[in-house]
């Protein structure tokens, strides 16, 4: 634990990344899906970005349009520094396997 008593990884989660290669992958426009997600343009942009971080509200009604359960979205944003460090390794192992299996079901 850091000295504010933070564990010593940190939460980073690519969102944004994730949601913007779901909606590119099922060839939907950015438009057309923050029209569907009642959300502008831009703050769509700035998701996808990582420039804002959306609450779990919005995140809800971006997946239920891309198809994807939440839960996926959020093990698909993973990065090995969310993971502790004494479990990357492990991580670093299983996730391409994961990752690809679960993709395989949602796109």
């Amino acid at each position: 634990m850091t000295p504010l008593n933070l564990p010593n990884y940190f939460f980073i989660m690519d969102l944004g990344t994730t949601i913007k290669n779901f909606r590119q992958q099922k060839g939907i426009k950015q438009n057309i899906l923050a029209e569907k997600c009642d959300i502008s343009q831009t703050y769509l942009s700035q998701i996808e970005n990582n420039v804002k971080e959306p609450n779990i509200s919005t995140l809800r009604v971006i997946c239920k349009f891309l198809g994807i359960p939440l839960p996926v979205l959020f093990f698909l944003s993973l990065d090995e520094k969310d993971i502790k460090p004494d479990k990357r390794a492990a991580f670093k192992h299983i996730e391409p396997s994961i990752k690809s299996m679960i993709s395989e079901f949602f796109t």
